[in-house]
């Protein structure tokens, strides 16, 4: 899997991928990386990639030559390459999208700054706008960042599988809460202990437990997702069952 960005600020995406378990990948050959700086691709003296957008309006565009220049020298367009442009007006990205882009061969990632882009590099390099949010940021590198750490943790080898199916949003729960030394914790709001079903070694009692856990926190923090859940039939009775108990809702409600 290959990463292909471009930025007017290179170096905030360098340091993503020289640490941490990103480096780990990149020296395993997971995961390839190249950074393309569009000032580069300017052609005036003073390196300009941003002009006055016409019919007016406050801020600045990015120009649709520098940037054109820097797509047509990452390979845009050619077979095995998306192109990705990071935008508030973009689609969603949730897990969904971040496991779609996993199994590119190679993503091309324009991280646009102050008003976007010119809508001629849309129109002509862009196979995907992505919003990550709904908000905006100064920063199409910081969405970018995101993407990508969604996207290439799911790679092979990266993460352990079995770490992957118990996190958010696998089989469309939440995380269930979780606990590590010491086992009683004292601080200024009391002592706080371990709940005692994790110390009891009760591998079956650990699991209902946790399922519960997902269950009760995706209730309080994302009942939409149960109710896509539902709605698409994702869960199996087990699941389904404890739903009922939690929230109060009867089979033909569910239904």
């Amino acid at each position: 899997m290959k990463y292909t960005v471009l930025s007017l600020f290179p170096e905030i995406i360098d340091t993503f991928f020289s640490t941490s378990i990103m480096a780990k990948a990149i020296d395993r050959g997971i995961v390839e990386y190249a950074g393309l700086n569009i000032r580069d691709y300017a052609q005036d003296r003073h390196k300009t990639c941003d002009d006055a957008p016409y019919g007016g309006g406050a801020g600045m565009l990015m120009m649709a030559e520098p940037l054109a220049r820097a797509l047509d020298a990452a390979g845009a367009g050619m077979p095995g390459r998306r192109t990705v442009y990071l935008s508030p007006s973009g689609r969603l990205f949730n897990q969904g999208l971040a496991k779609e882009f996993s199994v590119e061969r190679e993503l091309v990632l324009i991280c646009g700054r102050y008003e976007g882009i010119d809508q001629r590099i849309i129109d002509t390099y862009v196979d995907d706008e992505i919003s990550v949010g709904d908000y905006v940021l100064s920063s199409g590198e910081t969405a970018a960042l995101v993407l990508i750490d969604a996207s290439y943790r799911l790679l092979g080898d990266v993460i352990s599988a079995e770490s992957l199916h118990e996190e958010s949003f696998a089989g469309g729960l939440l995380e269930y809460p979780q606990y590590t030394r010491p086992e009683i914790y004292v601080s200024i709001h009391g002592e706080m202990r371990v709940p005692e079903v994790l110390l009891s070694g009760h591998h079956e009692n650990i699991r209902r437990w946790r399922l519960r856990k997902r269950i009760e926190k995706t209730l309080s923090n994302r009942p939409d997702l149960l109710c896509k859940g539902i709605r698409e039939g994702l869960f199996d009775d087990e699941i389904r069952g404890i739903v009922r108990e939690v929230s109060g809702i009867t089979e033909e409600q569910e239904l």
